[in-house]
This record gives structure tokens, C-alpha cells and sequence, in this order.
């Protein structure tokens, strides 16, 4: 068949490979979505660490796809000494195995995760962060 792809030697996205549709995600969402973020660093890695399985009870590392590791707007203060910089992991393993049951696009699912990590850390409701979504759909 014309144009089919040879999945006898296709090779699955790399970590830079989502670090640049992340990147896209990102600048396709609303400035003053991202401005809320201040200087939000997005980190891809295979799997979440043990330790952060462990702390949330989760069993399987393909059972966590992102999380947001950074202190809440309600939470931050003018007078809070200099700290690192807010960040959302996405877990590229965990994304890729939900991909390949779920026959959404990639680039959505990693939209997807990216949004929600920061909409609930900052108590965004279901609804807006499907307008958000939304924007970033390709």
C-alpha cells in the first residue's frame, strides 16, 4: 500500500522528540495562560522516579504520565527566598504505552497532560482547562 508506514523499522519518539512537542504545545497555549507559569521548566524522562511512585501510592510507572512539582500561587510569597523553578515532567514511557491504546494523536495526549499538570496545580476547573486544550489542539 502507498504511503503505509514500515513498522519493521520505526523507532518510537525520543525524549527529545516530545521535549519539542511539549515545546510546541507550550507556545500554542494563550500568553496569559502561560504568564500565570512564570518560568515553568518542562522536563521529558522515561519514567517517574521510585521514590515519587512510593509517595503516591502508585504501583506501576505507566500509570503516571505527568506531574507538576513547584509550589502554588497561594502558597508563593514576595518574601519566599530564590528556589528552583516550578516544572511539569512528562513520562514519556507512560505517554507512549497510553498512546498506543488509546489511537489519539500523540501531540494531543502530550497537550493534554502538560495542561492538566498545570491546571490543577493552580485549581483550574475541568472546563477551563478544556478551553485551554482547546487552543493547543492542532
Amino acid at each position: 500500500m502507498a504511503g503505509e508506514r514500515d513498522w519493521r523499522t520505526a523507532t518510537p519518539p525520543t525524549l527529545a522528540d516530545f521535549e519539542n512537542m511539549a515545546a510546541a504545545a507550550w507556545e500554542r497555549i494563550e500568553p496569559q495562560f502561560r504568564d500565570v507559569c512564570g518560568d515553568l521548566v518542562i522536563r521529558i524522562e522515561d519514567f517517574a522516579l521510585d521514590e515519587v511512585l512510593d509517595e503516591l501510592g502508585i504501583d506501576s510507572p505507566f500509570d503516571l504520565m505527568g506531574l507538576y512539582q513547584g509550589l502554588s500561587l497561594d502558597k508563593k510569597s514576595v518574601l519566599d527566598a530564590p528556589r528552583e523553578p516550578d516544572m511539569v515532567f512528562l513520562y514519556r514511557r507512560a505517554i507512549l504505552d497510553y498512546w498506543t491504546e488509546s489511537g489519539e494523536p500523540l501531540g494531543d495526549i502530550i497537550a493534554h497532560v502538560l495542561v492538566h499538570e498545570i491546571g490543577h496545580h493552580f485549581g483550574f476547573s475541568d472546563d477551563d482547562m478544556e478551553d485551554i486544550e482547546q487552543q493547543v489542539a492542532h
